[in-house]
């Protein structure tokens, strides 16, 4: 199938930038009013639980029972979500920021210490409760719309490459939270349904490599992929990554995306979707936690206060340490233009968890609705205080000496990339 004339879209990291930074305001008014819908009054509480619980069918898998309004968002359109994750990942890996090892060192490293160290601090504030201990990957992401929102709000006082840097370790950090769903929040495997999900992507590799460029054939497949591994007892949202490797992708280096990239023209065309639609539908699904009378009794109790000690303290510990470290040997050059104060700041902002927090407390206590809640809690406690912390570090942090200059550099090689907008 010849694939029709388009002109050539814009750079796909500088859409997901700008997307990102728009989304993560309107993710945050949807969250804003899943709290107000909850606590404002018993009936509109009621309301709201009853339309997101309410069975709507078809069942499509015993283990879930009727689909809900709840499951689809949280099982269909983040799998959706979770697509447009991958293509982003495997574009940035083959075709952007990630394509050498030189670029890969300092976000890989800087996001592994940004997940290792939340999940110790959280092992340690729950270390007298066994039953909290599979949360303890909840604090490991960041949620990259959210951050990026903020960083937005600074405008030019805002380095370059502190967007960039945050930008390329929320991407690793993305591969990472879905490699710790995949891996650790996978109850039971179903073998045949695992099997036939197995053949269904050989299938779509086998079309990539015989060189098909058409779309369709591609997202009807996926479609399979997902029923598969739906029914598998795999997490329905890793067949969005997983269908994401299939996609074929024209490298364009140096250059802005090619129109006949089927890659890059599936993330323009499903990114603001995700972004504007998907994304803020999640919070407003997930984020409706009761404020009880008592806050401080309720952020205390070890779950919240585990969460959010890991966001906000693990969080800023592990990147800010590993950036540091990462400097001073030499693996990595300090982003130009920007301080350590600055730097730090970045550390804060990647405590905002959020998003991809919520999905995974969904995962971890499935058996226990109280304590998700609870979860939600500190997940919402650390992500705030994480984000007003490192707005204000940054509003008032001294610039570089050399930003202007700095920052004028970096655009002129954007605009020759075609890559990434201020």
């Amino acid at each position: 199938m010849a694939m029709p004339d388009l002109p050539a879209p814009r750079s796909a990291l500088r859409a997901f930038v700008a997307g990102q930074a728009g989304s993560g305001a309107l993710l945050i008014l949807s969250a804003a009013l899943a709290m107000l819908a909850v606590n404002l009054s018993p009936g509109l509480a009621e309301t709201y639980h009853h339309l997101l619980h309410q069975p709507v069918g078809p069942t499509l898998s015993a283990t879930l029972g009727p689909m809900t309004p709840h499951l689809w968002i949280n099982d269909g359109l983040m799998a959706v979500f979770f697509f447009v994750i991958g293509l982003e990942i495997k574009r940035e890996w083959l075709d952007g920021r990630l394509a050498t090892w030189d670029q890969r060192r300092l976000p890989i490293i800087a996001a592994l210490a940004g997940m290792i160290a939340p999940a110790i601090v959280y092992l340690l504030v729950a270390r007298a409760e066994p039953a909290l201990y599979s949360g303890w990957a909840i604090p490991a992401a960041t949620d990259i719309a959210f951050a990026i929102g903020v960083l937005a709000l600074l405008g030019r006082r805002a380095p370059l490459s502190l967007k960039l840097l945050l930008t390329t370790i929320a991407i690793v950090d993305d591969m990472g939270a879905v490699a710790i769903i995949a891996i650790a929040y996978t109850a039971s495997i179903g073998g045949a349904a695992l099997f036939a999900a197995a053949l269904v992507l050989g299938a779509m590799l086998l079309l990539n490599r015989w060189g098909v460029k058409a779309l369709p054939p591609y997202l009807l497949l996926a479609a399979l992929l997902w029923y598969c591994v739906l029914l598998s007892g795999v997490h329905a949202t890793i067949a969005g990554v997983l269908a994401a490797t299939a996609i074929p992708i024209r490298p364009t280096p140096g250059a802005p995306d090619a129109a006949d990239s089927p890659l890059h023209r599936l993330e323009h065309l499903l990114h603001p979707w995700s972004a504007w639609l998907i994304v803020p539908l999640f919070g407003f699904a997930n984020a409706g936690v009761a404020v009880e009378s008592d806050l401080a009794a309720q952020l205390s109790a070890p779950l919240p206060l585990a969460v959010a000690l890991g966001l906000f303290l693990g969080k800023q510990i592990g990147i800010f340490a590993a950036i540091r470290a990462c400097v001073g040997s030499g693996i990595a050059p300090m982003p130009r233009g920007a301080t350590w104060l600055q730097i730090y700041g970045l550390a804060l902002l990647c405590g905002i968890g959020f998003t991809m927090s919520l999905f995974i407390g969904t995962l971890a206590f499935p058996g226990a609705p109280h304590l998700a809640e609870q979860a939600k809690a500190g997940i919402l406690a650390g992500s705030c205080l994480s984000a007003l912390a490192g707005f204000i570090l940054l509003r008032f942090a001294p610039l570089h000496p050399e930003h202007e200059t700095a920052r004028t550099a970096q655009e002129g090689e954007i605009a020759a990339d075609g890559d990434v907008a201020a």
